[in-house]
């Protein structure tokens, strides 16, 4: 995702003003942070995506979800946010499985290291040459 960060001095539409803006483009989707006042200064968040989409004649158009948010409800909003993205990142089940895998591969990869192949010589020391005429006859 690539963020943009301006301040913005001019006044926006209804005669409010736009104080600062973060702009994140992620894929298909842009999402635009803007900090604005209302009339009586009182500053204010506004939440947009904006999604680019085609009409049936292929004339491209830009579809927007928006959020206010005030600033009575910032630690609200930030609380329930935090809470959905941590719960997201420790329990969606491809993120764990990754985890699982990725620590497995680890843990492989440390016993192999730990358990390096022994070299040539001292493998022919470990075995003992058996003949089958050492075994004997079975004698039932």
């Amino acid at each position: 995702m690539k963020e943009e960060i301006e301040k913005n001095e001019n006044q926006g539409k209804n005669g409010r003003d736009e104080i600062f803006s973060v702009t994140v483009r992620a894929g298909k989707r842009t999402y635009f942070f803007d900090v604005k006042s209302t009339r009586k200064n009182e500053y204010y968040l506004t939440i947009t995506e904006s999604k680019k989409r085609f009409g049936k004649e292929g004339k491209p158009f830009y579809e927007k979800h928006k959020i206010f948010l005030y600033r009575e409800d910032f630690d609200g909003f930030m609380n329930g946010l935090s809470k959905v993205l941590e719960y997201v990142r420790n329990e969606q089940p491809e993120l764990k499985e990754e985890k699982g895998e990725q620590k497995a591969k680890e843990a492989t990869a440390v016993a192999e290291e730990e358990s390096a192949i022994p070299a040539k010589e001292s493998i022919a020391e470990d075995f003992t040459n058996v003949e089958f005429e050492d075994l004997g006859e079975n004698k039932e």
